[in-house]
């Protein structure tokens, strides 16, 4: 993993880092620090819906409440989108929102860094999407019936021929193709963007102060809109799919 050039905030397996250079287990870390943020979020999630769940009561406390109402949110969200069938994708998607969106805010705490900031990151969790989108594309039509939908569904007079079909067929396989590319780049741009612009803001001292509280309130509005428009987004290409499905049916 490379670090860049520009200013970031120090996140403290850096310190560690900077002041232990002899030590290679820290150097190691420091190496694959993104993946250790990335880890480090899961667990925290992992904890968070242990205690949420660990007693359930039917007059919830407010951890259980708290985490009940935010499901309900999300799952109203992927069914609104998607219909009846949502409930059969809200455990990926709902994943997905809650796993970037801590993973973004986790950067806005001090000394702690965004998984989300690294390219790698980003596009691993792009890749996913991909990954499933396709597997449902093909379950859900069957490989020919998927390969009709990419060809544009050529029917009467547009199956005899072969330049459209075909042409159709290119440009939804590069579309297919470039969503990853653009899902993760869009994440990682904000993200990255919001780190060193904060990094500049607070080398600013007491000056920019002000602009600084500014600035992470913006950034705590931006993790949580780039979150949602990651899922959004994963959310539409399902539907498209879905509505495919239905308009055979």
């Amino acid at each position: 993993m490379a670090h860049s050039g520009l200013p970031e905030l120090p996140d403290f397996i850096a310190i560690l880092a900077g002041h232990f250079k002899n030590n290679l287990f820290l150097k190691y870390i420091y190496l694959w620090e993104y993946v250790f943020f990335a880890v480090f979020t899961a667990v925290i999630i992992c904890l968070i819906a242990y205690f949420a769940t660990r007693k359930l009561k039917l007059i919830p406390n407010r951890l259980q409440n708290a985490v009940e109402y935010f499901v309900e949110v999300i799952h109203n969200f992927v069914c609104g989108i998607l219909g009846p069938k949502g409930s059969k994708y809200f455990p990926f998607i709902a994943t997905l929102f809650v796993y970037i969106l801590f993973m973004n805010l986790l950067g806005l705490v001090p000394f702690f860094k965004s998984a989300t900031s690294s390219l790698s990151t980003t596009f691993a969790l792009a890749i996913c999407v991909f990954i499933y989108l396709q597997y449902t594309a093909i379950k859900e039509h069957g490989f020919f019936g998927y390969l009709d939908h990419l060809a544009g569904s050529p029917r009467g007079a547009m199956a005899f021929t072969v330049i459209l079909p075909v042409f159709m067929l290119f440009l939804h396989i590069l579309s297919e193709l470039i969503r990853p590319v653009s899902l993760s780049m869009r994440l990682r741009g904000n993200i990255w963007g919001d780190e060193i612009l904060l990094a500049i803001m607070a080398g600013f001292g007491l000056k920019g102060l002000l602009l600084l509280f500014f600035s992470m309130l913006m950034s705590i509005l931006k993790s949580i809109v780039q979150a949602a428009v990651f899922v959004l987004l994963t959310t539409i290409y399902f539907a498209l799919i879905l509505k495919q499905e239905e308009e055979h049916a």
